[in-house]
Formats: C-alpha cells, sequence, structure tokens
C-alpha cells in the first residue's frame, strides 16, 4: 500500500518540460521512468540488508551475555548480622 504512494514521484521523475515561444510541452520519458522505479528498488534492497545485518549483529550480542549472580546473604533471617 506504502508503494502506491510512491506512484505519483515516479511519474513525475519521468517527466520532461520544455519552454518555448509561449508554450510549455510535458513528455514522458519511459526509460526515465524506469531508472527511477530501478532506483527506488535498489534503495529499498540496500535498506532491507542494512536492517537485516543490524537485527543479526544485534541477536548475536545478546546471545553472548553472560550473567554472574552472586548472593551472600540469607533472606531467611531478614539480612541481620550475627
Amino acid at each position: 500500500m506504502r508503494a502506491l504512494t510512491l506512484l505519483p514521484l515516479l511519474a513525475l521523475a519521468a517527466c520532461n518540460v520544455s519552454e518555448g515561444n509561449n508554450s510549455v510541452t510535458v513528455s514522458y520519458d519511459q526509460n526515465a521512468a524506469e531508472e527511477a522505479v530501478a532506483d527506488v528498488t535498489n534503495g529499498a534492497k540496500e535498506a532491507g540488508a542494512a536492517i537485516a545485518n543490524g537485527t543479526e549483529a544485534a541477536v548475536d550480542k545478546a546471545q553472548n551475555v553472560d550473567v554472574d549472580v552472586s548472593v551472600d546473604s540469607n533472606t531467611a533471617d531478614n539480612n541481620r548480622a550475627n
């Protein structure tokens, strides 16, 4: 659904506008449109790869956590000193 919001921008990127003698000409360039789509696709792939790499790094760090707990008090006597 979000991709649909990009369609007008991609179409705009494929338009060529030229002015001359009191007229404006707008033409659609299919090659420019295809290049814009390819650029957006490549950017999405790179973003996905970066997210995947960051997630893998976070998982590796989480798996390498070592917790040492040392309890020196006896809670049965409410921590009273002898």
